[in-house]
């Protein structure tokens, strides 16, 4: 079979870049996108070169950057805004190749294998698609080209990040010059803990780990095991795939909390507004779940504490108040008594929504019914246009959640 040609695409520093990009003046100087210290969300969320340059780094917290920075321009992040530039820049890439599959916010495959007759070899086309997104957004793209697409993310990851024009392309004869001499580390797929393990067993490079034997990786790891032999030699048959986030396994939505929370109470209502949220993005996708599952970490971090636990129901629901019953049951019995700092709520085993069991003394179709007249009420109005009451007690956070993005204002 004839080798593909898979584009990693990665967006430097995509918020700080989409950050400058809107505003010309903020060009050279070091910029910092963190959320609110206030809140308990002041981590850097996204650092330009420039402020890397001063030794920030990603995901610490905006006090140490400040430290190391303290002439760093700080900004709030606009996640709405970051959204529709990803889009935008999916679009683009849209221009090139119908494969397209988003893997994060910033990070997108794309074949281009049927692609190179209209816009030329793989690198003269790579450098249209990385001119293009300059163009168009001021966003600064690294692609890495591979036969496959954990080639072409090891090629993005490891070279094309550090090329001065921002593009790699790792083909099978560069394997054993270029990607296997690397700490085991560097490979995708390998954390901290698996390189604990790999350096204990004596492997130390992705050469080292290829040329391993894969039945003493299978013995030891099962189907991990053989993934990593797979990714260490350039192995990866999974197609790009448009559609891949369309489905799901789980349903949830996590907070961490703007203070420690104590008070059986307080906890109880935010435990209401999570199941509400869940029951709310189960209806939107179609879904029904026959699992929750509730998750808290507690406040002290030098002596970590909390719980996950899990509980099946009679039946699968997308009911805001059969989902909190479950969580309030868990919490309960769970809970040791103790401050935590956050909390979160999950439903697993998603089926149609359209199918439901009728019972005697429970009327699904009912409830599934006022669920959807409320999603279309906020649809329409706004989040806030019907709440609980208890969100309006101190302890609510649906007023403030309404405001934002995954933890972080619009």
């Amino acid at each position: 079979m004839k080798d593909r040609v898979i584009f990693l695409a990665d967006m430097q520093s995509f918020y700080a870049s989409v950050e400058k990009g809107d505003h010309p003046d903020l060009r050279d100087k070091p910029v910092i996108v963190s959320g609110d210290p206030e809140r308990r969300s002041g981590i850097i969320l996204a650092a330009c070169p420039i402020a890397k340059s001063w030794g920030v780094e990603t995901a610490e917290a905006l006090w140490q950057a400040q430290q190391k920075c303290p002439h760093a321009v700080v900004v709030r992040p606009r996640m709405q805004r970051y959204i529709d530039v990803s889009c935008q820049i999916t679009a683009i890439f849209e221009e090139f190749t119908d494969l397209v599959e988003p893997y994060s916010i910033d990070e997108q495959f794309l074949d281009v294998t049927g692609s190179r007759r209209l816009f030329g070899d793989p690198l003269a086309m790579a450098q249209k698609v990385q001119q293009r997104i300059m163009e168009k957004t001021g966003v600064y793209a690294r692609i890495g080209i591979g036969p496959n697409k954990v080639m072409a993310k090891m090629a993005c990851d490891n070279f094309a990040k550090k090329n001065e024009n921002g593009i790699f392309w790792l083909t099978r004869d560069k394997l054993e010059t270029h990607l296997w001499p690397l700490p085991v580390h560097k490979m995708f797929g390998v954390g901290s803990r698996m390189k604990r393990h790999l350096n204990n067993m004596g492997i130390r490079t992705i050469g080292q780990l290829a040329r391993f034997p894969l039945e003493k990786l299978k013995r030891k790891w099962g189907i991990p095991g053989h993934i990593l032999w797979m990714t260490a030699n350039g192995l990866d048959a999974s197609p790009v795939t448009p559609g891949t986030h369309d489905t799901q396994k789980a349903v949830g939505h996590q907070m961490t909390l703007p203070r420690d929370y104590a008070d059986e109470k307080e906890i109880k209502v935010v435990l209401l507004e999570l199941s509400e949220e869940v029951g709310r993005r189960a209806r939107m996708k179609g879904y029904a779940g026959k699992t929750v599952a509730v998750g808290c970490r507690g406040a002290d971090f030098d002596v970590p504490t909390g719980f996950y636990r899990q509980q099946k129901l009679d039946e699968p629901t997308n009911d805001a108040m059969d989902i909190y019953q479950a969580a309030s049951r868990l919490f309960d019995r769970f809970w040791d008594r103790l401050p935590i700092r956050s909390i979160g709520v999950t439903l697993t085993q998603l089926q149609s929504d359209e199918e439901y069991q009728l019972t005697l003394f429970d009327n699904q179709y009912k409830k599934r019914q006022l669920g959807h007249t409320v999603d279309m009420i906020r649809e329409k109005y706004g989040a806030t246009a019907v709440i609980r009451a208890v969100s309006l007690l101190p302890a609510g956070q649906a007023l403030d959640r309404a405001e934002k993005i995954g933890g972080h204002y619009k």
